[in-house]
């Protein structure tokens, strides 16, 4: 498929707490496993090496009990203002999707943008964007919580 033909996907959430305090809660394992996942995927585990050229690993567990890793690595490690990473389902054919976060500041709150490219196809994208609502509905509701 040529890179023409790729579909690309924007979420955005505000969200009240500090850029770095969402940061934090993106890039620390123990909290992602807290808040990661649209409503019905539980995450089983998440590995994170935050630093240019480091890893990543997020387990979720479908509600049809499967189970998928998701893996990458940061092209682009900005704290507390932007991370950038690739994008693949460990496992299966396919090229790397790119992922980059922002946390931009709005006076009290932070604006959370999800910019996800090189989406191979529509039916895709849109799977995307209920899982990226679903995150940022689950690190909203984290937050909140304490």
């Amino acid at each position: 498929m040529s890179e023409g033909s790729k579909v690309a996907l924007e979420t955005r959430r505000r969200i009240n707490a500090t850029p770095e305090r969402l940061f934090a809660a993106w890039t620390d394992p123990a909290q992602v496993t807290a808040w990661w996942g649209p409503e019905g995927v539980a995450c089983i585990g998440a590995e994170v090496d935050l630093r240019v050229g480091g890893k990543y690993r997020i387990g979720n567990r479908l509600p049809d009990g499967m189970e998928i890793w998701i893996v990458g690595s940061f092209s682009v490690v900005d704290r507390p203002r932007r991370l950038v990473y690739s994008w693949l389902i460990e496992n299966m054919q396919g090229e790397e999707e790119t992922v980059t976060v922002s946390f931009e500041a709005r006076r009290t709150a932070t604006e959370v943008i999800v910019l996800h490219e090189k989406i191979s196809n529509q039916a895709a994208r849109d799977q995307h964007a209920v899982g990226w609502e679903g995150c940022l509905s689950g690190l909203a509701s984290f937050l909140l919580q304490g």
